[in-house]
């Protein structure tokens, strides 16, 4: 570990907002946009607005933890300290399932956007493009990195605003003003609630990385009242992007038939906005995914830090700072290099089994405001049975759910992933003889 070295405290609310944002790609709810009308049988507002609430009541524990500990490490850290050591290994190990391949399929999906625009330009290409790029940034430090997140974060807000505007023209052309007020994104006669339901399974996707912003804690100023309040309003924010988004497109668009799924924005964007918009809107897609990527891939390298800080993982590589950028350079890089699987993989395969991770640690969190509250912790016990008992058990409840909704596949891929890291878990701690290194939260 580099010795006196620490993450610059560099953000505010605002900053940490706009990270969290952009590790969840507001833009999603168009690249999606096709599957979840399919699933949701045309109530994709709906599908959202079910998917909202879930997340919205993991983020009040999320919240409540933050303030508790306010460090870098996340589920890892809460999980560890409220419920035990092993625990939050064991959630750590699953969260970097999530967090270690995702910034790899942010790369490989921007690369199949800018490879269909450029045939003749090789896949390859691009991912390495992404990659190289992205890295450089973050390793020059989370300031710069905010400077250009921002920038880019306002292009991606601009085309959405945009998108939904000419979607809301396109229809009182059609139908005129009285168009714009209708149930049928929410409700349809002849669609069972559980369509709508089985819909958020996939619209909660979309929210995966509200929690990334706790990875920024120690680079955030007064974090103890910052954090929380950022946790919350980027699930509000998402939330609010998402429903009304979707609204305005399923007007734009009632039906669920489309010349591709997969491209379902894509069409109902040149129905909407012509040539000129599918092309800015295509190119916007491409930096919401580079702006996706930056986000992702400084999340991971801190959660590698405070794992490393805690000697879990071999310190000496995963717990350095660089001495002159204050950033984890190391967990960077490596990052990196596991985007290049990127390279022999694609975007099916490769988005199957990240999910897995994100449940599993939206339980725990949720899960260990239960276990502070049941201690009577002196922070938690005061907020109430409402935040520390009823809340947080509805909300890992409704997250075991939508983990039980993942494909067989995701499960278990998951589930091999655990099983390594329990073997690896019994080797540090000689046979559970031991307890896993404590973490320092000496800053």
């Amino acid at each position: 570990m580099t010795d006196g070295v620490k993450l610059d405290r560099a953000l505010g609310l605002w900053s940490v907002v706009l990270f969290g944002l952009a590790y969840m790609t507001p833009m999603i709810v168009f690249g999606t946009f096709g599957a979840l009308a399919t699933a949701s049988q045309g109530t994709t507002a709906m599908a959202y607005l079910v998917a909202a609430a879930a997340i919205l009541l993991t983020a009040i524990s999320y919240g409540v933890m933050a303030r508790v500990y306010p460090v870098a490490g996340s589920a890892y850290t809460y999980a560890r300290k409220s419920i035990s050591p092993s625990v939050g290994f064991l959630v750590g190990w699953a969260v970097l399932l999530d967090y270690f391949f995702l910034p790899m399929v942010i790369w490989l999906i921007g690369a199949a956007y800018l490879t269909s625009a450029f045939p003749a330009i090789p896949a390859y290409a691009w991912i390495l493009g992404f990659i190289v790029l992205t890295t450089l940034v973050n390793v020059v430090g989370i300031a710069f990195a905010n400077r250009v997140n921002f920038i880019l974060m306002l292009v991606q807000l601009g085309v959405l605003i945009a998108f939904v505007f000419l979607a809301a023209r396109y229809v009182i052309a059609a139908s005129g003003p009285g168009g714009l007020v209708s149930a049928t994104p929410f409700f349809k006669a002849d669609v069972p609630f559980s369509a709508s339901v089985a819909g958020a399974a996939i619209a909660a996707y979309s929210f995966l990385g509200f929690d990334a912003v706790s990875t920024l804690t120690e680079e955030t100023k007064d974090a103890r009242r910052t954090m929380p309040k950022a946790i919350l309003i980027t699930a509000l924010a998402g939330g609010l992007i998402f429903v009304v988004a979707a609204y305005f497109t399923q007007l734009a668009h009632p039906g669920m038939d489309f010349v591709s799924v997969d491209a379902a924005a894509t069409e109902i964007a040149k129905s909407i906005g012509g040539d000129l918009f599918v092309t800015i809107f295509l190119a916007t897609l491409v930096v919401a995914q580079f702006t996706s990527g930056l986000a992702a891939q400084a999340s991971v390298g801190r959660l590698l830090y405070a794992m490393g800080r805690d000697r879990v993982l071999p310190s000496s590589f995963f717990g350095n700072l660089h001495p002159k950028w204050h950033t984890p350079i190391l967990n960077l890089v490596l990052v990196g290099i596991v985007g290049l699987l990127a390279l022999t993989m694609d975007v099916t395969t490769s988005t199957s089994f990240i999910n897995f991770g994100a449940f599993l640690a939206f339980t725990a969190v949720n899960v260990s405001v239960v276990a502070l509250y049941m201690k009577g912790d002196a922070q938690v016990k005061p907020l109430g049975a409402l935040i520390g008992l009823v809340i947080p058990a509805l909300a890992a409840v409704c997250d075991l759910f939508l983990l039980w909704k993942l494909d067989v596949h995701a499960k278990m891929l998951g589930l091999f992933w655990l099983l390594i890291g329990i073997v690896y878990l019994a080797y540090l701690t000689r046979l559970f003889q031991a307890a896993p290194p404590e973490m320092d939260f000496a800053e």
